[in-house]
């Protein structure tokens, strides 16, 4: 009974408001020639049933946000894409039906990059709308980027999209979907020295390209070390740290002093 749309409305009307509460968020969009449009979806509900094993009744997951903002990668075929405005409703309205009714500890999990920058303006305006609660943001590869550093052997550019740590990932999740004889070598490269960033690493500043700017393939790093070893210990660090990070939010009353979250958590207030 920790998925909220397997509740029954007396069930889920008893139960304890600490209780966290997970909104998945993803995508549907090309991800190269190996591994399929659900990725993004597929990992972030993949974290949020791998936590829910962990905690059980001590957590409830939402159903997630499937399409998110991908209109970078419209030029590759496949991919599905929601406006900013509409994501942001999206998770704003469904949040607001959570915090509602009295949750008080809300946990917005992302796995996609393009929803990054509108999922902030969602936690700052969740924040202030339901001052008091616990209203957090991460992205699974941002709350346990020092364990993937260490897990990735790409090296910098080297993880970004369909790259060697989703590729691991999904050969976990759903292998009969990951053909890795067809994944491509890495060909992203900077358009400027600072254009440097990857998923695990920060530029110290954002150049807007379409993905079809970057990569030619619809790859950004290099799937082709991928290994399903790999992607059973990324699940495992991103699984502990979750798991870290929504028993501390519930340790602590909202508004309260919580224990420590794990690095790559935001908080209400804080900026990414």
């Amino acid at each position: 009974m920790t998925y909220w749309e397997r509740c029954t409305s007396p069930a889920l009307a008893e139960l304890d408001r600490d209780i966290p509460v997970v909104l998945p968020m993803g995508a549907v969009e090309q991800h190269g020639p190996h591994l399929p449009l659900a990725t993004d979806r597929m990992i972030a509900e993949h974290f949020a049933a791998r936590v829910d094993e962990e905690l059980g009744t001590d957590v409830l997951v939402l159903p997630s946000v499937a399409v998110g903002c991908s209109d970078h990668h419209r030029d590759f075929g496949g991919t599905l894409s929601v406006s900013h405005e509409t994501f942001l409703r999206q998770v704003e309205d469904v949040a607001g039906c959570v915090l509602d009714q009295g949750f008080r500890h809300l946990l917005l999990l992302n796995a996609h990059g393009g929803n990054e920058g509108i999922g902030q303006v969602a936690l700052e305006r969740l924040g202030t709308r339901w001052p008091g609660r616990h209203i957090v943001r991460t992205a699974w590869w941002r709350i346990a980027a020092d364990e993937l550093t260490r897990l990735s052997e790409s090296g910098p550019g080297g993880v970004g999209h369909a790259c060697e740590l989703e590729t691991s990932l999904m050969q976990v999740i759903a292998p009969a979907l990951v053909d890795l004889d067809a994944a491509p070598p890495m060909t992203n490269t900077p358009a400027f020295p600072w254009d440097t960033a990857d998923m695990l690493r920060a530029a110290p500043a954002t150049l807007y390209r379409r993905f079809s700017d970057i990569s030619d393939t619809g790859v950004f790093g290099e799937p082709r070390i991928a290994t399903r070893a790999k992607g059973e210990a990324v699940s495992r660090a991103v699984t502990g740290q979750l798991v870290a990070l929504l028993r501390s939010m519930r340790s602590s009353a909202p508004g309260g002093t919580a224990a420590p979250a794990p690095s790559g958590a935001v908080r209400i207030g804080q900026t990414s």
